[in-house]
């Protein structure tokens, strides 16, 4: 099985969410939905959660591991860095 750490960007918002999952575009679709209740960050603030980073991994402990790196200082002053989820990302507009 694959797993996916993956960003979203609300161009609206001007907010990223760093997530894991074993479905990328099953996730994605249940950000943007608003009658999806369990997405309570991506349903507080306003959309579209547009996807612009992921990265796949064959262990959901890796993916784990990965997503806890970007949230933390570090990994955000790298994602700052790349410019991934700080601006209107490619094709938002």
């Amino acid at each position: 099985m694959v797993y996916w750490v993956y960003i979203l960007f609300s161009v609206n918002a001007q907010k990223r969410y760093i997530g894991q999952t074993d479905d990328l575009d099953r996730r994605v679709r249940e950000h943007n939905d608003p009658s999806h209740n369990t997405m309570k960050f991506t349903s507080k603030h306003p959309g579209p959660w547009v996807l612009v980073y992921s990265e796949q991994y064959e262990t959901r402990s890796e993916a784990m591991r990965r997503e806890r790196w970007f949230k933390s200082g570090r990994g955000r002053a790298w994602l700052d860095a790349q410019g991934i989820g700080r601006a209107s990302p490619p094709g938002a507009d």
